[in-house]
């Protein structure tokens, strides 16, 4: 009786939305209208505001809307040793007389035939068992598990058995099942038989009715009901991130601290809103000696990522939100130490950019770069996001040491600061596009990807890299599409969603920052409403959600209440339409109020240091007519750090619509594949690309020819990289290929590593010459070897290695080390890792690109104490051979 009542009261709602269509819409596209009471999507799904602290929604997925009874299911080994081969799976057909699996012999397929398949019902739950005896035995007898496709599991390192397949909330993406708890199969009596239950196809929530009590926050009421609840949902979801320890959780599957995630949502409203829980989480991603500790990215962490500078910018918030000078005086060391470090690990010295993997796009090649890219070429790429963090960090250390008198340190991080960003506009902003390409990237010599990167593109904008007139043309000119902007653009073909064809609403937040920022009144209305349909229809600020179809299924992982969404939320009242901006002294309004969202609005109980602001905003437009403080009117639209107490202030805009700006608004385009290269014979030869296609020739990094062809004769006799990129007839470019080497074999010369220093007595494969050695911190932490130059010129210096302390996306063991030459330091040598417990896979390490004069040199590859990882323990790697190539 109680769900035919819900559905009674959700058609009548339904109904009178549908109706209200008559009237304008606050916003609409192609896709999805806002109204003042309600989102309509497809003119099918419908949220509704009941009050402002309830909002109903019809929305189902469409990924979820038509499942069956018959299930496909496997089994994972801590999610990376899989049961069966490919398209070898357990069939099972739920009913309600045959919802339990019978136990199922791990290895061995199990196919239910009983019926045939029918649509499944609402909450239906399946009891899951596998018998793990022959792992087990095999752990007993042998002390490993040997897989079908011959992987080795160690009974030491066994940790988990999970269920994936085709039916949601199963996946088929096997190392992202344990953020599912359910999909984690139990042994409680330890009888050898793991089991769980699972509940597929849930029934659609009708409404949410928020029961946290808010009230200690700032409160906002506008005629738009549907707005004013989306905000309430997110103060809601914001009181459960926080944990019993005081620090943030990321998202519901999402446990614990992350850098850059709780940096990000502190610097969008977490300072504002919870200073002591930001501190709190924000200390907690500090090591004992007082650096930033990096989060988990590609190739085993820093230097590979090395994004986690964005702690100095949420730092520096907390400090302007709170005055707190203890909390200025604890946060400097630990920001000035963490680019200290990376001024030595990763600032590039050719171009005065800064390495390392995408802020926050931290798949590596799965998502957002090429796949041919290694770990270790992820890591010498110079990424727009992270280079403006870095450039960020800096300036705010130059604030903070200006602060507290260190007026040498200010001057030298203002350099360190202005460098960055001019390196940024020399190397990325593309005069063409009107907007910063994505990142350089490639071997000896790099080239641009012409990608759109959105939360780069929108920290450039509030961060004043980019200068006004660059600030307006490149809101106006980057792609977005009708569900928001994607995180990069066009998308990569053939990589399944997740940073690749997907919006995450935390981003789109910045966006409207930086829209707003630009003067750009229709991108700003556009971006808000990409946050609030989803929030509002999903009935949860979720993490990300398909660019294709705006749904929150499809992408590897999305968790709901996820903070830094929420976050983003609560800024588009706070940052955006009431424009609230804090100095290190005082407090300053920006209002960006479009003119379909003219309101008399108001947010009381707003914190400022020791005062509490009841604020009225009144109208529409970016400029202000007057601004009042208990009444009386100031000459400037700001308040002292100094206030106590509690106090009104009014603002009145003018009403004057804002100049006319475009939005670049696109359909969900992706690029061509990556051509694949070789090279016989004289020629180079690449992979036929479907379509209308052209391909750029690159030589060196600088194109040489535009062709049709799959071929290009070469008559090379010096050293020469080259790259093929595609070109379709939207003149979307895919990624270039790998570099190819050109040269004479004899530019290339070897020298085997045990040559210098005792061999390694590990027992590991696939080295060349007599052996290997080991590094380490305590092994062999200085390698010494003397080589004799026999023509001056520029040379490319680096090793061949294994690190096997870890995977590709986990741990943080990559090993780092200093290259001398002649005493002297030229480059930051990184090993990053290439499989967990994998040392028989060898690679190389990054270049050192230097002048060598002719003669005897003498080189040192060294541990120094700038070099400590994210592990502090385990730096190390196995080093066969040094390759020195001769450039020029």
């Amino acid at each position: 009786m109680k769900y035919k009542f819900l559905f009674a009261v959700f058609s009548c709602f339904l109904h009178e939305s549908f109706a209200q269509q008559n009237a304008a819409p606050i916003y609409y596209n192609n896709r999805f209208a806002i109204y003042a009471d309600s989102i309509v999507q497809d003119k099918r799904f419908t949220a509704k505001a009941l009050s402002t602290i309830e909002i109903a929604s019809n929305y189902k997925s469409p990924s979820k809307e038509f499942p069956t009874t018959k299930v496909k299911f496997k089994f994972t080994l801590n999610g990376s040793i899989i049961e069966m081969k490919a398209f070898s799976d357990h069939h099972f057909n739920i009913s309600k007389d045959n919802d339990e699996t019978p136990i199922i012999k791990f290895g061995e397929e199990l196919i239910d035939t009983t019926t045939a398949e029918t649509p499944l019902k609402p909450d239906s739950k399946l009891k899951i068992r596998v018998d793990l005896s022959p792992v087990l035995n095999d752990f007993k007898t042998k002390g490993f598990y040997v897989s079908y496709d011959h992987d080795t599991l160690f009974a030491k390192d066994f940790k988990a058995v999970y269920v994936g397949g085709e039916t949601l909330p199963m996946s088929w993406n096997f190392a992202q099942l344990y953020t599912i708890p359910q999909l984690e199969l139990k042994d409680d009596d330890k009888d050898g038989i793991y089991e769980t239950v699972v509940s597929f196809n849930p029934s659609n929530s009708l409404a949410r009715k928020f029961n946290k009590d808010v009230t200690a926050f700032p409160q906002y009421r506008s005629s738009h009901s549907i707005l004013n609840a989306v905000y309430n949902l997110a103060l809601e979801e914001m009181i459960n991130a926080v944990e019993k320890d005081s620090t943030f959780r990321t998202g519901i599957d999402w446990p614990g601290v992350w850098t850059r995630d709780i940096s990000y949502s502190i610097i969008l409203s977490m300072a504002t809103l919870q200073p002591k829980v930001a501190m709190n989480s924000l200390m907690k991603k500090v090591t004992k000696k007082k650096r930033i500790i990096q989060d988990t990215g590609t190739g085993g962490s820093y230097p590979v990522s090395s994004d986690r500078m964005i702690w100095a910018v949420a730092a520096w918030e907390v400090y302007k939100v709170t005055g707190d000078k203890d909390w200025l005086q604890q946060i400097y060391p630990i920001i000035k130490n963490s680019v200290e470090d990376d001024m030595q690990n990763v600032y590039d010295a050719a171009t005065g950019l800064v390495r390392g993997e995408s802020s926050f796009l931290d798949w590596g090649n799965t998502q957002t770069y090429p796949k041919w890219m290694q770990p270790l070429d992820v890591y010498s790429s110079l990424n727009l996001g992270t280079n403006v963090v870095h450039y960020q960090a800096n300036n705010v250390l130059a604030q903070m040491a200006i602060l507290l008198s260190k007026n040498k340190d200010a001057k030298k991080y203002n350099a360190n600061a202005a460098k960055i960003k001019a390196a940024v506009n020399k190397y990325l902003w593309m005069a063409n596009k009107k907007y910063y390409g994505q990142y350089l990237y490639g071997r000896n010599y790099k080239i641009i990807s012409p990608k759109a990167e959105a939360l780069g593109e929108a920290l450039a904008v509030i961060f004043d890299v980019a200068n006004e007139a660059q600030q307006k043309m490149l809101v106006a000119n980057t792609p977005v599409t009708d569900f928001g902007i994607t995180c990069i653009f066009p998308q990569i073909p053939d990589v399944f969603a997740y940073h690749n064809n997907a919006v995450w609403p935390f981003v789109q937040s910045y966006w409207t920052m930086a829209a707003a920022k630009s003067g750009n009144e229709k991108a700003v209305l556009a971006s808000m409403a990409a946050v609030w349909r989803p929030a509002a229809l999903f009935l949860t600020n979720k993490e990300n959600f398909v660019a294709q179809d705006g749904d929150y299924n499809g992408t590897a992982i999305n968790s709901s209440n996820m903070l830094w969404s929420l976050a983003g939320n609560l800024s588009l009242v706070h940052k955006v339409l009431f424009g609230i901006e804090y100095a290190a002294d005082k407090l300053l309004f920006h209002p960006f109020v479009p003119k379909a969202l003219q309101d008399t609005r108001i947010l009381n109980n707003f914190p400022y240091r020791n005062s509490i602001l009841n604020i009225t905003l009144v109208g529409y437009g970016n400029r202000i007519k007057s601004f009042l403080l208990d009444g009386k009117l100031l000459s400037k639209n700001e308040i002292p750090a100094s206030l106590k107490g509690t106090h009104s202030i009014k603002i009145l805009l003018d009403n004057v619509d804002m100049i006319a700006a475009p939005v670049n608004n696109v359909g969900n385009d992706f690029a061509p594949a990556t051509p694949i290269v070789n090279f016989k014979n004289d020629s180079l030869a690449w992979s036929t690309i479907t379509g209308d296609i052209a391909y750029d020739i690159y030589k060196n990094g600088n194109k040489i020819v535009t062709t049709k062809q799959h071929a290009l004769v070469v008559t090379d006799k010096g050293y020469s990289e080259y790259q093929v990129v595609a070109i379709d007839a939207k003149h979307y470019e895919s990624f270039a290929s790998e570099p190819l080497e050109v040269a004479d074999k004899k530019r290339a010369v070897t020298y085997e590593a045990e040559s210098f220093t005792p061999v390694s007595s590990l027992p590991y494969k696939g080295f060349s010459g007599a052996g290997f050695i080991e590094t380490s911190k305590t092994i062999n932490a200085t390698i010494a070897f003397n080589i004799t130059i026999p023509e001056a010129g520029y040379y490319a210096i680096n090793f061949r290695y294994a690190n096997g302390n870890g995977d590709l996306g986990q741990e943080n063991k990559a090993a780092i080390r200093t290259l001398l030459l002649n005493n002297k330091k030229c480059e930051t040598i990184v090993f990053p890792q290439r499989g967990k417990d994998v040392w028989n896979n060898w690679g190389f390490s990054n270049a050192a690109k230097i002048y060598l004069p002719k003669g005897k040199q003498q080189f040192n590859l060294t541990f120094e104490p700038v070099n400590e990882n994210m592990n502090i323990v385990i730096n190390q790697a196995m080093i066969d051979y040094i390759r020195i190539t001769k450039l020029d």
